[in-house]
C-alpha cells in the first residue's frame, strides 16, 4: 500500500509503528515523503497513493476518489502558523502592499493568514510568494521578502534567524472562534475501508505514545538536522487527542475554517455532510 506524508516529527511519530510492521494484520507500506505543497495537489486527481497527509485547506479540491479519515492529522490549540518579519515593526498595517512568503496557497496557514489579514491589514497585502516552508525564514532574514508565514518547527527556531513575531495565527483564530486550528488531514481512497484505516492509524498513535523511544531514531533521521529537544516539542504540540480522534469539536473547527474561507471567496464551497461520510 502506498502512503505519503511529510518528514516532520509529528507525521513520522504518528506513522512509525504502522509502516514498520508494529501493528498486526496490516499490509506492507511503501512510504513517500513529501510536504503539503506537493500532496495538496496530488489529491485533486487520481494518483498512485492510497493514504496521504494533506492540509485541511485542500479538502474543497479533494478528488471524489478520496475521503477524510478522522484521525492521524494535526489539529489543536497553541500551534498556529506565525507571521514573521526581519525588523521590530510588528504592526499588521505595515504589511500593506508588501511581499509575503507562504508555504502553499492551499494550506490552512494561508487561509488563516488571509482571514487575519482581511481584519488587520485593511488596505490589503501585496504579492503572495509560495516557497518551501524551510526556505521562508532565510528569505525573510536576507531581505528577499518582507514577511513570512511559517509552520512546523519554525515556531521554536525563528529567534535564531533574528526574526520578530508579528502575529500568531493560532492565537488570533482561537480568540476569534474559540475553536482549535485544523492544520493537517489524513485522506484515503474511498475504495478502502475507512473504519479499518482509522483503526490502523489509531493503533499506530497509541503505540507511539506507549513506546516513544522506539520511534526516536526514525523521527530524527527525517527531521532535517533538527535538535532532538525541538523535535520532541514539535511532537508534543502537534500530536494530541485530535490526532487520535477528530470528534465533534474537530469537525466543527474544520467546518468553521472552510465555511469562512468560502464566504471570503478563498476556497470553493464544500459539502460538509459528504466530508463526514
Amino acid at each position: 500500500m502506498n502512503i505519503v506524508y511529510s518528514p516532520c516529527p509529528n507525521d513520522t511519530f504518528v506513522f512509525h509503528a504502522l509502516v514498520h510492521g508494529q501493528i498486526p494484520n496490516t499490509p506492507d507500506f511503501t512510504v513517500t515523503y513529501a510536504d503539503i505543497d506537493v500532496t495538496n495537489t496530488l489529491v485533486t486527481k487520481p494518483s498512485d497513493y492510497d493514504i496521504l497527509k494533506i492540509s485541511y485547506a485542500a479538502l474543497p479540491w479533494l478528488s471524489d476518489e478520496y475521503r477524510l479519515i478522522p484521525c492521524g492529522g494535526a489539529l489543536g490549540r497553541g500551534n498556529g502558523p506565525l507571521v514573521l518579519t526581519a525588523d521590530q515593526n510588528t504592526k499588521p498595517e505595515s504589511l500593506s502592499g508588501k511581499r509575503i512568503a507562504v508555504p502553499s496557497e492551499r494550506s490552512t496557514a494561508y487561509l488563516l493568514f488571509r482571514l487575519w489579514a482581511a481584519q488587520n491589514v485593511p488596505s490589503g497585502i501585496g504579492e503572495i510568494v509560495v516557497m518551501p516552508f524551510d526556505q521562508i525564514m532565510p528569505a525573510v532574514r536576507d531581505g528577499k521578502i518582507d514577511a513570512g508565514l511559517v509552520i512546523h518547527e519554525a515556531r521554536f527556531t525563528y529567534p535564531s534567524y533574528g526574526l520578530s513575531l508579528m502575529a500568531d495565527m493560532g492565537t488570533w483564530w482561537e480568540a476569534d472562534t474559540g475553536l482549535p486550528i485544523p492544520l493537517g488531514a489524513i485522506v484515503a481512497r474511498r475504495s478502502l475501508d475507512p473504519a479499518e484505516i482509522t483503526s490502523w492509524i489509531q493503533a499506530s498513535v497509541d503505540y507511539g505514545w506507549k513506546h516513544p523511544e522506539q520511534s526516536r531514531p526514525y523521527i530524527l533521521s527525517h527531521a532535517q538536522e533538527m535538535d532532538p529537544e525541538v523535535a520532541q516539542q514539535h511532537i508534543n504540540l502537534y500530536v494530541n487527542e485530535f490526532t487520535r480522534n477528530l470528534g465533534e469539536e474537530g469537525f466543527g473547527a474544520i467546518e468553521a475554517l472552510l465555511g469562512r474561507a468560502a464566504a471570503e471567496g478563498l476556497v470553493p464551497e464544500i459539502d460538509f455532510e459528504k466530508l463526514r461520510s
